[in-house]
């Protein structure tokens, strides 16, 4: 023990007087007088020796105290496997899946199965904590979020046990429960649909509209018919496998509806735009990953909603995306409304800024001594990323909830993600956000939208059903929206939206390049607005917007001349 020393008197122990008292040769130490001590010190030292003794036995027993070991740390090799399974599975890389664990010919086969018998597409597998074995296994919970085509999501945990091998390595030590806890070698799941042909849906001039006419929309129906208290139902059920008798039901989808079977239901869509719409992203979007939203500016009714490829993901709606230099219509007007700058204001536009990190333009232009509105029309990012001080670093947030309604929760009558804009956590993010990059979330439906009220003053909240929802905004002030639509034009006519320029009429629009990874392409991205249409399109590693996305959108504009009454 560390403060045993100075009782067996190794050393000088000081008193409060002056220096230590030296000790004699058995090493005692004299008191003033030269006495030595009695001799009952030894007893004492005994007595707390075995005091000690006795209580480390007890906390041993108890496991407390030093003498507890404490739980066993999983080995992060064994995490990392568990995790790299999990991506496999996710991704779809079954054979790769089923590579990293014990029984890989039993693991493909029993992964194919699964998914496919339970028609689960894109599903999201979650690693959750670790946790080491007395027989030196590691186990990694997970949460697994398997859609379940046309029906909904199927929610359930369950967790990947490993086992070192003889080599050293780790490996999933497969077993049926590993996919699901209840899946068993007795008892396996089964997917039953109850056939409903639905009610009819319509678009706005009561065309009938179907997946096999407008393959963007086959995702989407069921959702707008589930909507209106309709849609398609089924469950997931846990069978014997020998009998087939139902054990029980592991998850329901859908409800029964009110609305007589033979009443239609009544959407915003545009049979014209819609079609125009999906024609657009296969004549131009060039075999990549896009989607796009067209809507009415009065309003914020959704004219059409298209996708590439058109089966699966919503990204158009639901996407999760960097709106890249969209974003400064946003920015734009934060800086606008508190007067921090005017278009003909001063704003050097260097090749490079760096704020934590090095920032650039496209192509690293620079334009020395430009104006606001030519930082604008070129979407020249140091220049916008130099006025970062002039907004307060919430303000971004605010000014797109309060004036956009970006984040607040929008009744889209489909399933949609509306926005996020957190508060940066340092200067970099903040230096980001002003050009729509760093934690700024957003997708064409939302850009459309952000078009739309930046262009008209107002917000609307989007629809497909024609329903009103309950966000609350201001309206933007008239001088504001007045730069805006003048911004806007400029960049058609002489900045880096010309692909629009042969247009007749009033049109604007602004460019977006949206940074993904250091390795990836850029997305491009682009939106504009025409007489009473706002649209949104982003191409996924199309590297400019100008470039990928502008030509869809040429397409479309040029396809339908007319607005939508």
């Amino acid at each position: 023990m560390t403060d045993a020393a100075p009782l067996t008197g190794h050393g000088h122990r000081p008193d409060g007087d002056g220096p230590g008292r030296i000790p004699d040769g058995q090493g005692h130490i004299p008191d003033r007088q030269g006495r030595r001590p009695a001799r009952k010190a030894p007893r004492v030292v005994i007595a707390a020796g075995l005091a000690l003794a006795v209580a480390a036995g007890i906390a041993y027993a108890a496991e407390l105290g030093p003498f507890d070991p404490g739980p066993a740390v999983p080995d992060p090799e064994a995490t990392k496997q568990a995790r790299a399974f999990l991506a496999d599975w996710e991704a779809g890389r079954m054979s790769r899946a089923a590579a990293l664990t014990s029984r890989p010919e039993e693991a493909e086969r029993v992964l194919n199965s699964f998914t496919a018998g339970l028609d689960i597409s894109g599903p999201t597998l979650t690693a959750g904590a670790a946790e080491a074995g007395e027989d030196g296994t590691v186990t990694v919970a997970f949460t697994a979020k398997m859609p379940v085509t046309e029906l909904g999501t199927w929610t359930y945990a369950s967790a990947v046990p490993l086992r070192k091998q003889d080599d050293g390595a780790w490996k999933v030590d497969w077993a049926l429960s590993l996919v699901h806890p209840k899946l068993s070698g007795t008892e396996k799941f089964r997917l039953e649909r109850e056939e409903s042909a639905g009610p009819e849906i319509n678009d706005r001039h009561g065309n009938a509209l179907s997946s096999r006419a407008y393959p963007s929309l086959g995702p989407l129906l069921p959702q707008i018919a589930g909507g209106s208290g309709a849609g398609p139902r089924g469950a997931v059920q846990l069978v014997d496998r020998a009998t087939g008798e139902v054990k029980g039901t592991e998850a329901s989808f859908g409800k029964k509806s009110d609305r007589p079977a033979d009443k239609p239901v009544a959407t915003t869509l545009d049979a014209t735009w819609q079609s125009a719409a999906e024609k657009a992203l296969a004549a131009e979007a060039d075999g990549k990953d896009a989607a796009l939203v067209a809507l009415r500016i009065d309003d914020g009714e959704i004219l059409a909603v298209a996708n590439s490829p058109s089966s699966g993901f919503n990204r158009a709606v639901s996407g999760t995306y960097a709106p890249g230099s969209t974003w400064k219509l946003v920015t734009t007007s934060a800086l606008l409304l508190k007067g921090a700058v005017a278009p003909d204001d001063v704003v050097d536009c260097p090749k490079y800024l760096t704020v934590g990190k090095r920032f650039q333009n496209v192509e690293t232009s620079e334009h020395r001594g430009a104006t606001f509105k030519k930082d604008f029309t070129t979407s020249c990012n140091t220049a916008f990323i130099s006025l970062r001080d002039k907004v307060g670093d919430q303000e971004l947030g605010d000014v797109a909830g309060k004036y956009f309604g970006v984040g607040q929760k929008w009744n889209v009558g489909i399933p949609s993600y509306d926005g996020s804009v957190p508060t940066p956590r340092d200067e970099t993010e903040k230096a980001a956000s002003m050009i729509g990059q760093g934690r700024v979330q957003a997708n064409p439906l939302i850009m459309a939208s952000v078009t739309a009220t930046a262009v008209s003053g107002t917000f609307h909240q989007p629809t497909v059903t024609g329903d009103a929802g309950d966000t609350t905004t201001t309206p933007l002030p008239r001088e504001v929206v007045s730069q805006l639509r003048d911004l806007t034009r400029a960049t058609v006519t002489d900045g880096t939206a010309s692909v629009l320029a042969d247009l007749p009429g009033d049109v604007g629009a602004k460019t977006g390049t949206a940074e993904v990874s250091d390795d990836a392409p850029n997305n491009g991205w682009f939106v504009a607005y025409r007489g009473n249409v706002a649209v949104a399109c982003v191409v996924e590693k199309g590297v400019t917007g100008g470039g990928s996305a502008g030509p869809v959108v040429r397409n479309l504009l040029g396809t339908v001349p007319d607005d939508p009454s």
